[in-house]
């Protein structure tokens, strides 16, 4: 079967591939590892993760994609081009259309390097869309009609927050913190506090089994192995899981700021919209407990989970890329 349309989540931690007819077919880190002595491509996604961290002086693990954007051009466009053949193969006949997302704070610089991207590595033309609208879409948000829906999109480099009306953005805010920056503020407090360095894969993992955006009453523990800073040597800590949301304060602030932001500039009519429906929380930020409940509480405005948070871009991906034509000419930013 030829593969002639392509949706990519192109993510800072993870990239996810969208075939229509197949559904999501790949969901990968977005890590790519070089040999510097061949200046080839080693081994990217998951191949790539199990690598970070661990490499000799002649291999370099690292993610292309910092903030939502594209950090280094060329790895980028070597791991575009792995996805690519992944779903179409190496030998095409037909060069497929690809849609890509793009956090909603992007310049067109950047734009203009995803869309040059995408066509260097095999794309026949490519299109970006705000990651906003498609995580609305794929939330199952009503986004044509003429109603202020809200979505606060925390991916692993950026957090989007926007207000949709009529299939377009209204009001929205970029805030450059995302679930990376959580995993390094959990690990920059440990360091701080218990003079214990611990990788990112160490501090990802304690987000996701204790981490909290509320306090506890009933406090969670973990048992956290690293190098001790003062004697060198490897040693194991108990940390809580207040000790995490605590951790992860500052990173919470900018997330609320940034919705703060957004609802400042939004109409008054959909603003009543926004507090009558809610606020929809989508992304793999999402998935930090309690963050529904901190953001209602902060906000006095209803903040809800999508169902299937994690997927609701590449979602939203999947609908625009079935109904392509339409989409072209309403949401897709094109070349």
């Amino acid at each position: 079967m030829f593969v002639r349309k392509i949706g990519i989540d192109l993510g800072t931690a993870n990239t996810l591939v969208f075939v229509p007819g197949k559904g999501v077919v790949s969901n990968e880190p977005s890590v790519v590892a070089i040999s510097i002595l061949e200046n080839k491509v080693l081994a990217v996604g998951n191949e790539a993760k199990e690598m970070l961290g661990r490499t000799p002086d002649s291999i370099v693990a690292s993610r292309p994609m910092k903030d939502g954007v594209i950090a280094d051009y060329k790895i980028t466009e070597a791991m575009l081009r792995y996805f690519i053949n992944k779903v179409g193969g190496k030998f095409r006949l037909v060069r497929p259309e690809i849609m890509i997302s793009i956090p909603g704070g992007v310049t067109s610089t950047e734009k203009r390097a995803v869309i040059d991207a995408a066509v260097r590595a095999g794309a026949k033309a490519a299109y970006v869309v705000k990651e906003t609208v498609l995580a609305s879409l794929g939330a199952g948000i009503p986004i044509n009609s003429p109603a202020g829906n809200m979505i606060i999109d925390i991916g692993g480099g950026t957090s989007d927050v926007a207000i949709i009306s009529l299939g377009g953005v209204v009001a929205s805010h970029s805030a450059r913190v995302g679930g990376n920056k959580f995993d390094k503020a959990i690990a920059d407090y440990i360091k701080r506090k218990y003079s214990l360095a611990i990788g990112d894969r160490t501090a990802e993992e304690i987000k996701i089994q204790i981490g909290s955006a509320i306090a506890q009453v009933k406090e969670d523990h973990m048992e956290v192995r690293g190098r001790d800073l003062t004697g060198g040597l490897p040693k194991t800590i108990r940390i809580s899981s207040n000790e995490v949301t605590e951790a992860l304060q500052d990173e919470l602030r900018e997330v609320i700021n940034a919705i703060k932001k957004v609802l400042q500039e939004t109409p008054p009519e959909l603003a009543a919209d926004v507090m009558d429906k809610g606020m929809v929380l989508s992304g793999g930020g999402a998935m930090l407990r309690n963050l529904d409940q901190l953001i209602t509480k902060t906000i006095e405005v209803p903040c809800y989970v999508a169902e299937d948070s994690l997927l609701c871009v590449i979602k939203g991906l999947g609908i625009a890329l079935e109904n392509l034509d339409l989409y072209k000419r309403t949401i897709t930013l094109s070349k």
